[in-house]
C-alpha cells in the first residue's frame, strides 16, 4: 500500500488538533483525502510570555505520554506502519493503565533512607 494514497476504511480520527507549524497544506490535504478536520490551535494575538493555549497541552501531554515508550524516544524505525504500530500500542498501554488504576493519577511518594 503507498504510503499517501487514501485509506480504504473511514478514519477513526474525524478531529486533530495541529500546531500553527503545519497549517498550510495539510489541512485541505486531511479534508480532501482523509476526510478528517485539522484545526490549528494559534495563541492569542498579542500573546507575550507563557500561558496555557486551549487545545494545545492535550497535543503536549499526549506527546509527552507516547515518550514514555522507549522505543517512541526516538525514531529508529524504518517504515511508518511499525512506527503506527508502536503508537498504537503505547496509547492502548497508556489506557489500560488509566483503566484499571481505579482512581485519579498522584505523584509517587518520595522514598527517603535512613542508614543510621
Amino acid at each position: 500500500m503507498p504510503f499517501c494514497s487514501a485509506p480504504t476504511w473511514p478514519p477513526l480520527i474525524r478531529h486533530v488538533f495541529a500546531d500553527q507549524g503545519f497549517a498550510g497544506r495539510l489541512v485541505g490535504w486531511a479534508r480532501d483525502i482523509l476526510r478528517t478536520t485539522v484545526e490549528i490551535v494559534r495563541k492569542p494575538a498579542g500573546q507575550q510570555g507563557f500561558s496555557v493555549i486551549s487545545g494545545r497541552w492535550v497535543v503536549e501531554r499526549t506527546l509527552s505520554w507516547f515518550t514514555l515508550c522507549r522505543r517512541l524516544a526516538r525514531d529508529y524505525e524504518r517504515h511508518p506502519e511499525v512506527s503506527e504500530a508502536i503508537i498504537r500500542w503505547a496509547a492502548i498501554a497508556g489506557m489500560a493503565r488509566r483503566i484499571t488504576r481505579g482512581q485519579p493519577a498522584r505523584r509517587q511518594a518520595r522514598r527517603t533512607f535512613n542508614y543510621s
